[in-house]
């Protein structure tokens, strides 16, 4: 079955790239040096050809001129030559110069001389064109074939053109020449393309190297595979070189990082705004989960150094996305302080149904009754008081459980008398963690100091501006730790219960800035933060 030439070109095309880089290189840079040799040859050639014949049309002309003014020539012509002195004369001159013919004519085309002496006293074919006074060059297809002429005129003593001396230079001599220097020509072509197959035998060999063996169609099939992987995964990566410049990067490290533009060759420095983030990606510790807070996310970073051929080539970086899980992990983390609490409630609940209950058993009604009402009005009390002076719901609610949760670390926390927080607000959130947070904080640093062991709030607004202060009996916070309690992965505490530590005093300052409010710490012992937090407030949300 005859194919069809589209299917010759495709069958063709595909057992081309079949072959190895290293055949294709040789093969093309053979094609290029023969294709550039052979126009260059062939150029050269016609060139040289042109110029041979121009110097050899000039040479004829020279020849002419010197034997036109031999004296004995025009004399010899003036008695027609009787014993062919101008013969002679023209054979000397011819075979001392190698020139083809030296022919000299009088004014009506008779040859005086002529290698061939037959045609001796015969009339020239062409005219007499030197008889104008101007010498003239050509081509001349004479008797003996094809040669570069010259002609000048023959003058008598007194001036008078009495006739023309025409010396040629056949054509075989020029040929002879030119084919000399092709020679040479063809000896440096070979060289040429010796080199050339050379040099492309070690650019193969090179790239071979660079490339690990692998075969342009493999090359693809890689970067194919790798922008797939590179961009399929969940993780961000950021590929750094040795300079400190982004090589690659994938499209959720740009959305954890913020980076909007490619990106890959610019240095790490110009993509990102000064911060932890960036001083990590560019000389981080190795292979370590370091935990950076960022305006959105919280990320897990790990820097991994690249090796190649044993030598440094960057390090790649890989980005995790925490957020969502750590905020998890903290309020799963909450309830089950709460969970606690509530166990240990209800023990003193059943401890105090057992007095009771004893107390009825031996008849003690009276006590009873007082011992009941005790119990009951000091926790309702101090619910209901907390309920009275702090209007969000939500903040009371906070309060009244951080006091139970710090009763349970053996730790008492007081509520400010002065507290007071007339108004619901419209964003509670932020407060919110702000407060809890800052107790949580207290409440573990004054549970690790020594008796009395105590946690004190105080919470206040003036012009919609929330004033939080809380202050503790702990050992507080050195000077020289003041500058880097904020920094997001700093803490003086090890990880508990896979709680990563070093994140909640960083949280809290981010949303403390983010509001446009302000935080002040004042150091041990006993460390007390001072901080002012603008909110909205309810009424005003509605009104919008």
């Amino acid at each position: 079955m005859r194919q069809r030439p589209d299917e010759t070109w495709q069958i063709g095309v595909a057992m081309w790239r079949a072959r190895p880089l290293a055949t294709q290189i040789l093969l093309w840079v053979l094609a290029i040096l023969l294709v550039t040799i052979a126009a260059g040859a062939a150029l050269y050639a016609t060139l040289t050809g042109d110029t041979l014949d121009d110097q050899y049309k000039q040479r004829a002309l020279d020849i002419a001129a010197t034997v036109a003014q031999l004296p004995e020539i025009p004399d010899a012509l003036a008695h027609n030559d009787p014993g062919r002195r101008i013969q002679a004369l023209a054979e000397q001159v011819r075979k001392n110069t190698s020139a083809s013919y030296v022919v000299v004519t009088d004014r009506d085309g008779v040859r005086y001389s002529h290698p061939t002496p037959s045609l001796i006293g015969q009339r020239i074919e062409e005219p007499v064109v030197a008889l104008d006074g101007n010498g003239h060059v050509g081509v001349d297809n004479g008797s003996l074939g094809r040669s570069a002429n010259g002609r000048v005129p023959l003058c008598a003593a007194d001036g008078t053109i009495v006739g023309q001396v025409s010396v040629g230079i056949l054509e075989e001599q020029v040929t002879t020449r030119l084919h000399a220097q092709i020679g040479e020509i063809v000896l440096y072509s070979l060289l040429a393309l010796a080199i050339g197959v050379v040099a492309s035998w070690l650019l193969a060999r090179a790239l071979k190297r660079v490339t690990f063996g692998l075969e342009l169609a493999e090359i693809a099939t890689l970067l194919q595979e790798r922008e797939a992987m590179l961009h399929g995964i969940r993780e961000g990566v950021v590929g750094i070189d040795d300079r400190g410049c982004v090589s690659v990067i994938n499209d959720e490290a740009r959305r954890l990082t913020g980076i909007r533009s490619a990106g890959a060759g610019r240095p790490v420095a110009d993509l990102l705004p000064p911060g932890r983030l960036r001083n990590l990606l560019v000389d981080g510790p190795l292979g370590r989960d370091e935990v950076v807070l960022t305006d959105e996310f919280l990320l897990v970073v790990n820097r991994m150094p690249v090796l190649l051929a044993g030598r440094p080539a960057g390090h790649v970086v890989t980005l995790r996305d925490r957020t969502e899980l750590e905020g998890l992990m903290r309020e799963l983390h909450a309830l089950t302080g709460l969970t606690n609490a509530l166990r240990a409630q209800e023990h003193e609940f059943t401890n105090r149904l057992h007095v009771l209950s004893g107390l009825l058993g031996l008849g003690e009604a009276d006590e009873a009754a007082r011992y009941l009402a005790e119990v009951a009005g000091g926790a309702a009390a101090q619910a209901g008081d907390i309920q009275v002076r702090i209007a969000p719901a939500e903040l009371a609610a906070l309060l009244v459980a951080k006091v139970t949760t710090a009763a349970e670390s053996g730790v008492r926390l007081v509520i400010d008398p002065e507290s007071e927080l007339d108004r619901g607000y419209a964003e509670a959130e932020p407060l919110l963690t702000v407060l809890g947070n800052l107790i949580d904080n207290a409440v573990d640093a004054a549970a690790g100091g020594s008796q009395p062991r105590e946690v004190t709030v105080r919470i206040s607004d003036i012009d919609d501006v929330a004033h939080l202060v809380v202050t503790d009996t702990g050992p507080g916070i050195s000077r020289t730790e003041l500058a880097k309690i904020f920094l997001d992965g700093y803490s003086t505490k090890s990880t508990r219960d896979g709680i990563r530590r070093g994140l909640g005093l960083a949280l809290v300052r981010r949303l403390v800035v983010r509001a446009g409010g302000s935080i002040e710490v004042a150091p041990g012992p006993g460390a007390r933060f001072d901080i002012t937090l603008p909110l909205r407030t309810a009424e005003l949300e509605v009104t919008r």
